[in-house]
């Protein structure tokens, strides 16, 4: 079900227990959106001439913030295109998205940049944000307009699962980036340790007869990028740590001030390669599931604020380019819709409070990518999740609103989701909560 409400309109959020992190904010309050910013916050709003949304029981955030997403279009639309990712991030309660340039063509012009934007206002959901290629066609040779990327309306840069090999073009890339302010994301593998890996190495990828990617190939280039970002004096983050050896170097290079920011993935701290066992290319990623002690390095990183944000990494693909052997196949697996309730586990794990989870999904990525929301303070965009933390419901891809079915998570039992996802004072998704799986859009 798809609600339009008026700008001009009235909404209050009735006693909600509202966290917001930005502010310090935690207990029940009321929420007042008038044309379609915050007004008031307060213990008991007068609901005359008003829409409102009973909250009681319920979780009231910051919209949630993704800044790790593959909306696949232009030119792979068959996976995915930015109207069904935008539907999709709202359902997972996300409200604003950043998508990576690895689009064909490649973001890495004006043109691109702009398309993107346009499809997104058309699509009328979730907010979207492009992410600018470093080089152009993500080849590390010859780097990309970046000024005018800026100009266009990217909020950071990056190649994404194509490793800046060259170390002097990531330096200069880097010093440019300085000058426009947009952060460089890195995707830490050094390749030439795993030219044909597509697992963990270890004892089962041997088992398996699978060619191994160590924990080294991408430790080595965490290693690398944290230099770089101290030589230039600029900001590098890291994407998609896997590895609790990446987690202790990030840990050490902020303690000396290095301007270095990392993120994780939910199948980071809930899979290990174990998943694999089965050749389910639905547990293909790059970079891949690894062990138990990673996941451990994981959460510990995540607990000490080592690692600032998570992501999904949503990367969606045809059912039918996974259904090949596992060598074969791509890597990637769809996030948007199951991040949070995966996510909420580490809460009942004890790994992080409600407050902790919410700033790193609403608050630090905005800080981090400069990015409007993060926090419900007056005047604001009203970008609202509301999430039912006690409802029970097992994860079913086929009623996703993604394209893609590539989701290791199918069939868990979870608990907790988004049932209201509202962007602009706009209620853009409403779950139907007659039947927990059934999403309305």
């Amino acid at each position: 079900m798809k609600y339009h409400s008026q700008r001009n309109k009235r909404l209050i959020i009735k006693s909600g227990h509202l966290i917001d992190p930005g502010q310090g904010l935690d207990g029940v309050f009321d929420i007042l959106i008038e044309g379609g910013v915050i007004e008031a916050i307060e213990r008991d709003i007068p609901v005359e001439y008003a829409e409102v949304i009973d909250a009681s029981g319920k979780i009231v955030v910051p919209g949630l913030i993704d800044v790790h997403t593959h909306l696949r279009e232009p030119g792979f639309e068959h996976k995915e295109t930015i109207e069904t990712g935008a539907k999709a991030a709202v359902a997972g309660g996300f409200t604003t998205i950043c998508c990576m340039a690895n689009t064909n063509p490649v973001n890495d012009n004006q043109e691109v940049t702009r398309f993107i934007l346009k499809q997104a206002r058309a699509a009328g959901a979730a907010k979207v944000y492009p992410i600018g290629a470093v080089s152009k066609g993500l080849k590390g040779e010859e780097m990309a307009p970046i000024g005018e990327l800026k100009e266009a309306g990217v909020v950071a840069l990056s190649d994404d699962g194509n490793p800046i090999t060259n170390s002097s073009f990531l330096r200069r890339a880097l010093e440019y980036a300085r000058y426009f302010g947009l952060p460089i994301i890195s995707h830490a593998e050094d390749k030439m340790l795993s030219p044909d890996g597509v697992m963990n190495e270890g004892k089962i990828s041997t088992q398996l007869g699978l060619p191994g990617i160590p924990n080294t190939a991408e430790e080595i280039m965490v290693f690398r990028d944290i230099k770089l970002a101290e030589l230039t004096g600029w900001h590098i983050h890291i994407a998609h740590v896997s590895s609790a050896g990446s987690v202790e170097l990030i840990r050490q290079a902020k303690a000396r001030g290095i301007r270095v920011t990392a993120e994780t993935c939910p199948h980071y701290f809930s899979l290990t390669e174990e998943a694999v066992k089965e050749f389910d290319t639905n547990a293909k990623v790059s970079p891949p599931l690894r062990t138990k002690d990673d996941i451990e390095g994981i959460k510990n990183g995540l607990r000490d604020g080592t690692i600032d944000i998570i992501v999904t990494d949503h990367a969606p693909h045809h059912p039918l380019e996974k259904a090949v052997p596992f060598e074969q196949a791509p890597s990637g697996i769809i996030g948007l819709e199951s991040s949070l309730p995966i996510c909420i586990r580490l809460i009942e794990e004890g790994v992080l409070s409600w407050p902790e989870l919410i700033r790193k999904m609403s608050y630090m990525p905005a800080c981090i990518f400069g990015l409007p929301g993060g926090t419900l303070k007056l005047r604001r965009p009203a970008d609202i999740t509301i999430i039912d933390p006690k409802i029970r419901y097992r994860i079913d891809v086929n009623r996703f609103y993604s394209k893609g079915r590539n989701c290791p998570f199918h069939n868990w039992e979870v608990i907790g989701r988004a049932i209201i996802t509202i962007v602009d004072g706009n209620i853009v998704y409403k779950a139907d909560l007659r039947d927990p799986l059934s999403l309305t859009y």
